[in-house]
């Protein structure tokens, strides 16, 4: 019997779309080799679907995902693959304390690591950055994620936000849905590269205004949720994978 028969029709479409997501960062070039991690939650569960360690981000499938406890376990006794426990330190701490985010996607693309590791971080300079200034946060860099007691800090340093800026060390988006937390990685990457562009430039930008950042929120909320953002771009998202290798959902 095949994986997609010994798990709820909830949770294979969970493992779809999450390897959907996983194929989405490298055709972007988000990856880095077999290094960072998109998480979900099974809802009703204290599970985690996480990449398994040693595989490329486009050999990520439905059916090698690997399904984890909160205290990093693997879950299938009979599951072939492993998982990298250091990357999961961060997911652990986020899935702990945002119960309505299923989930949480981490990458180290160079324009996010650039913008965190400036003191300023991100400035109001494009659209893309007020939707992600509107719902941001910092996290200073501790060096490798491996230490439990790191986790507190990561927690009280994310707060609501949906965006968080790992300093000297990446990006973090949440997401009520996988869809919406790949939508939110889009548009705080296109602010970090807009913002290098227009940096090196070396004319003086215009920085937008704190009351435009104030109250883009309740505009970013209709661009992005509902029947529009992540839910309503995640189909077409979804279409793309499929045209370039279907076998993602295998």
């Amino acid at each position: 019997m095949d994986l997609k028969n010994k798990v709820s029709a909830q949770e294979w479409q969970l493992r779809v779309d999450l390897a959907a997501c996983y194929r989405l960062i490298a055709l972007h070039g988000w990856d880095d080799l077999i290094y960072t991690h998109v998480s979900v939650r099974i809802p009703g569960t204290e599970h985690v679907l996480i990449n398994a360690f040693g595989l490329r981000f486009d050999e990520i499938s439905a059916s090698n995902l690997v399904k984890i406890d909160m205290a990093g376990n693997i879950v299938d006794v009979d599951c072939p693959f492993e998982f990298n426990p250091a990357g999961f330190t961060i997911h652990s701490a986020v899935h702990e304390v945002r119960h309505d985010d299923l989930c949480a996607l981490h990458v180290h693309c160079n324009e996010a690591i650039t913008v965190a590791s400036l003191k300023e971080g991100l400035l109001p300079l494009s659209q893309y950055s007020m939707f992600a200034l509107a719902s941001l946060s910092y996290h200073d860099y501790e060096g490798l994620a491996v230490n439990e007691d790191e986790k507190l800090r990561l927690q009280q340093d994310l707060g609501n936000s949906n965006f968080m800026l790992l300093r000297n060390h990446g990006a973090l988006t949440m997401g009520k849905t996988i869809g919406d937390a790949f939508m939110h990685m889009y548009d705080l990457i296109r602010a970090c590269q807009i913002q290098i562009q227009v940096m090196s430039t070396g004319m003086e930008p215009i920085m937008l205004e704190q009351s435009l950042i104030d109250g883009i929120k309740a505009q970013a909320d209709i661009v992005h949720t509902g029947l529009t953002g992540g839910q309503k771009a995640w189909p077409a998202m979804l279409r793309r994978v499929y045209e370039v290798d279907p076998s993602f959902a295998l």
